[in-house]
């Protein structure tokens, strides 16, 4: 079952959406989802429930890891509502879909035309 947004934006509602200041939660999980060593996923099951996790290697310092996280569903959801989190392409199996996530890449700035100046003689 695909992931649906809830309602169309535009491109510009997405890049107003992208200026609007992020709560301490979805700032989090921004940061893990744009680690490229991270690779952050979300499986979505036939009855719709959605699960963003990624796995977290084991650190021999402190012994912890080796496990798989999960991040909370919501901050999920509104980073990808407001286009900061994109879906990559679905791998689906009969019990589930499940799409890689991604951190959405703004645009550059266009670059502007320097006017040339003429030579003075």
């Amino acid at each position: 079952m695909p992931l649906h947004a809830v309602r169309s934006r535009t491109t510009a509602s997405r890049a107003t959406a992208r200026h609007t200041p992020l709560g301490q939660g979805e700032a989090e999980v921004l940061r893990i989802v744009a680690d490229a060593r991270t690779p952050v996923f979300v499986t979505v099951r036939e009855g719709g429930r959605r699960r963003y996790s990624y796995w977290r290697p084991l650190d021999s310092a402190t012994g912890r890891g080796g496990c798989y996280v999960a991040l909370p569903t919501a901050e999920c959801d509104a980073l990808h509502a407001a286009g900061r989190i994109t879906l990559g392409d679905p791998v689906a199996d009969p019990a589930r879909t499940t799409y890689r996530v991604r951190a959405a890449r703004t645009p550059a700035a266009p670059l502007r035309a320097v006017p040339r100046r003429e030579r003075a003689a």
